[in-house]
């Protein structure tokens, strides 16, 4: 006897996922992600620190980090390592979870969610309306940076080592690739 396929699970099955585990639910799947590497936490925590740093200076909106909930529809929910949330769009943070596509969301790839943050949740991130999408790769040094226009997301730059990249999203922010990497 054949068994029917389950369905593609929902934000409500989501929510049951034990605690402590690192759950995200992509297109309907829940994927538990493993525990990310010490070259990964460091590329989040430097960037962070420059942006916090940034936004004390400019308050035009506020940083947050991973584990944290970013609901984008019924069978999609992330938790970006990194992402900002401008003042004009705050009704999106709720109580529990952001209610919406942030602004500038940051991922830093690992082996097990390289697949998702370069295919399924860039996709869906890039329909959902996040201006900004950083893909850092903290193994070869380097940064792909795009931005959502009209076509979707267009790769606007790739920041190595030398390189600098001026925000549009943060209007005055300056990226350099030695302040994520060294």
């Amino acid at each position: 006897m054949s068994r029917a396929l389950k369905e593609k699970q929902t934000y409500e099955d989501y929510l049951k996922t034990p605690m402590g585990g690192k759950y995200q639910l992509i297109d309907g799947e829940i994927i538990e992600m493993t525990s990310p590497t010490p070259n990964h936490q460091r590329a989040c925590k430097k960037i962070t620190a420059l942006l916090d740093q940034f936004l004390s200076k400019h308050p035009i909106g506020e940083v947050f980090i991973a584990p944290l909930d970013i609901y984008l529809g019924e069978n999609e929910t992330y938790q970006p390592d990194v992402f900002f949330i401008s003042k004009e769009r705050e009704s999106i943070i709720g109580e529990k979870k952001i209610e919406g596509a942030p602004d500038l969301v940051i991922e830093v790839l690992s082996e097990s969610t390289a697949y998702y943050d370069l295919k399924k949740k860039k996709a869906v991130y890039e329909n959902s309306g996040v201006s900004e999408y950083w893909i850092v790769d903290a193994e070869e040094k380097n940064i792909e940076i795009y931005e959502n226009s009209d076509g979707g997301f267009q790769r606007i730059a790739l920041l190595e080592s030398g390189k600098t990249y001026t925000s549009k999203k943060l209007t005055g922010f300056i990226l350099k690739a030695e302040d994520v990497f060294n």
